[in-house]
């Protein structure tokens, strides 16, 4: 599972992982370049954090 989120809500995708999952997830900022090209699963702000198991 893979969520892509922005600085406001990372708080969100972290417990909504966890809820999915029932395991801890990973916390990862993106690269420079990709946060230009990704959008938050929550809104339409560019996303900063990589939330996922792997």
């Amino acid at each position: 599972m893979k969520i892509f989120c922005c600085k406001t809500h990372v708080e969100h995708a972290l417990d909504v992982f966890v809820a999915k999952t029932e395991s801890y997830p990973i916390l990862t900022e993106l690269p420079d370049e990709e946060k230009l090209s990704t959008k938050c699963e929550y809104c339409e702000e560019p996303a900063m954090y990589l939330v996922a198991n792997a």
